[in-house]
């Protein structure tokens, strides 16, 4: 099966409405493979700023929510509020928020079913630090990541998994193609066991580490490497170079 080829650029917190109009007004104008799909993820005081001023054929996603639709929560946000800015996706259990902010899986998988049930897209990351990849514990690390996100999905339709050494995060270093394809396999194979053998073959497994113009098509051309997840270089010009890696 040949699935749609997926980019999602996470700005993280970087911009201002100065900057992301010029990168906005850069997306609306270039010419975009249209066999893949695009969403961004913009700061959260922005989701309206881009959604409103990005072109409809691209999408746009939250960088993170909480696990319940109001409330006494200060400084979160819901899947309720998202939507009602019309944004379509979110983006969860990032590294940062697992190992800055403390996130666990257990979090992570109330987050995922929370905001599937309110009708947005997720998408789902996971992945192994440094010291796990040397450990050879990687597939342990991340197929424990995957079964907290599973136990929380009834329809995985609207999952995207992106698998995000954390080693290769804003370091410049990036697995090679051949550590990608690795891993998104094994994944495939954990899901054929685990979930279903319909979804093993019909989920997006991105991947996410350090991705550039110039690396893109190599990693893009994996067999089970559906799509990217951009951090840094989707603020640039050449987030255009890595939408049209299949193109």
């Amino acid at each position: 099966m040949v699935l749609t080829f997926f980019v999602g650029g996470n700005w993280k917190m970087n911009g201002d409405k100065k900057s992301l109009g010029d990168l906005i007004t850069t997306l609306n104008t270039a010419s975009l493979n249209d066999e893949t799909e695009v969403v961004c993820g913009a700061p959260t005081v922005y989701l309206d700023f881009a959604r409103s001023n990005l072109d409809a054929r691209i999408g746009v996603a939250a960088q993170n929510c909480y696990k319940v639709a109001k409330g006494a929560f200060t400084g979160e946000i819901s899947p309720v509020m998202i939507k009602d800015c019309g944004v379509e996706w979110v983006i969860l259990g990032h590294s940062e928020r697992r190992h800055v902010f403390g996130e666990s899986d257990e979090l992570i998988g109330q987050k995922v079913a929370h905001a599937l049930e309110s009708g947005l897209g997720v998408i789902a990351c996971i992945g192994e630090k440094l010291e796990e990849r040397e450990a050879g514990t990687t597939e342990e690390v991340v197929y424990a990541q995957t079964q907290a996100i599973a136990d929380n999905v009834k329809d995985w339709s609207k999952v995207v998994l992106a698998y995000e050494p954390v080693w290769a995060i804003g370091t410049g270093k990036t697995a090679s193609p051949e550590q990608a394809q690795e891993v998104h396999e094994k994944l495939r194979e954990w899901m054929r066991a685990n979930v279903s053998e319909v979804v093993a073959d019909s989920v997006r497994i991105i991947y996410g580490g350090s991705v550039t113009g110039a690396n893109c098509k190599e990693l893009g051309s994996q067999n089970d490497v559906d799509g990217f997840l951009v951090g840094g270089a989707s603020l640039k010009p050449e987030f255009v170079d890595i939408i049209n890696a299949r193109a």
